[in-house]
């Protein structure tokens, strides 16, 4: 059978972090879930060697050649990063492919909808390779990170890559090497809210991120076992004469935020979920989001307060902030909180925990 016949499917879930918000990068540990908005990838081989990505949801197509070294023409060109990362791992081409992208993830909303496309890419392109590689979720993962983190040296870390590709709900530490652990809780919805507000991700990372890793390299220029994993925050006070104010505050909230995501872990990990608790959790992490990072805006504070009204358990903000998303856990009512937060003016969907990226091939017709 000529496999230019042969159709190829990969679907990919978009992500929400349940607490941990803006400490993978600072190898912290956070805990994400894989939700039930996805984007797909459907397409074929060719008989020559072009490459041509139809993407109709930002009315845009994508075009290149794999008879040339692939170079980047623009900032993140994620596309063809993916090429060249998985020839660096073995796989070659021979053959092009054609496809169409098409998801139900907001775009460049703090739900992975980018990262989630990567992965995709990633499955959907190892299995069209001459090797047909069926890459395990945690591969797929760590592919995606390198074409799209370490590839153009951004400042993300690798939560998106690795939640969407394995799906579910996952606890990730990466340091002092990379740890994932399912954890399988009766997590009730979340109902997601869009406020529509563009983010810019790549200076919010950079401006949050810059600003702890300066603090932790002035203090372990004279305490050199000073460390984010082991800092209690008590132990934060005897600090702050080589401190501002502001990183005094800055470095309590980075605490109080890994010490917030060890406590949700062991709820979720608990025989009976307490969902009260993960939801006063989420307001504790959002408190410190909101008020430190300072990385919410009145809109979303908006909708989150809406949220909680009309019966959610907790709200946060999601991603990276500064726009985007935000989530509520509504384990009770959750059409009712999805109505509050439209009522805001924001884009809202009632969701469950998703499995992550899969793929099918079928002979096409």
């Amino acid at each position: 059978m000529n496999d230019t016949n042969i159709e190829m499917k990969t679907s990919t879930p978009g992500r929400v972090c349940l607490f941990g918000e803006h400490q993978d990068y600072l190898n912290l540990p956070i805990i994400a879930s894989a939700i039930s908005l996805r984007i797909g990838i459907e397409g074929r081989k060719r008989e020559d060697s072009q490459i041509i990505i139809h993407l109709p949801d930002i009315n845009e197509e994508e075009v290149f050649s794999l008879n040339k070294p692939i170079t980047y023409d623009k900032e993140r060109d994620y596309m063809k990063s993916v090429v060249n990362v998985l020839k660096r791992h073995g796989m070659t081409f021979s053959r092009g492919v054609e496809c169409t992208v098409k998801g139900e993830i907001p775009i460049n909303a703090g739900t992975s909808s980018s990262s989630a496309l990567i992965v995709a890419w990633v499955n959907f392109l190892a299995r069209m390779s001459d090797q047909s590689k069926q890459l395990a979720a945690e591969t797929i993962g760590e592919y995606a990170y390198e074409a799209e983190v370490l590839e153009f040296s951004e400042p993300g870390g690798m939560m998106d890559q690795y939640s969407t590709s394995i799906g579910g709900i996952i606890f990730l530490d990466s340091f002092p090497k990379i740890e994932i652990k399912k954890l399988n809780p009766k997590l009730g919805n979340l109902v997601l809210g869009n406020s529509g507000e563009p983010k810019d991700t790549k200076s919010i990372l950079a401006r949050v991120k810059n600003q702890i890793q300066r603090v932790v390299k002035e203090l372990q220029k004279t305490h050199q076992d000073f460390s984010l994993r082991t800092i209690a925050e008590s132990g934060i006070d005897s600090y702050e004469p080589m401190l501002t104010g502001e990183q005094v505050e800055l470095l309590k909230g980075t605490v109080r935020n890994r010490d917030i995501t060890f406590k949700a872990l062991k709820a979720l990990t608990e025989a009976s979920l307490d969902h009260r608790l993960i939801g006063d959790l989420m307001n504790e992490h959002q408190k410190v989001l909101r008020d430190i990072l300072k990385i919410s805006t009145p809109k979303i504070d908006r909708m989150i307060s809406a949220a909680l009204k009309a019966g959610a358990y907790g709200a946060k903000i999601n991603g990276s902030g500064g726009g985007g998303c935000m989530f509520a856990y509504a384990p009770e009512n959750p059409q009712k909180v999805r109505d509050a937060i439209e009522k805001e003016g924001g884009e809202a969907w009632v969701l469950s925990v998703d499995e992550g990226t899969r793929a099918v091939s079928t002979e096409a017709k």
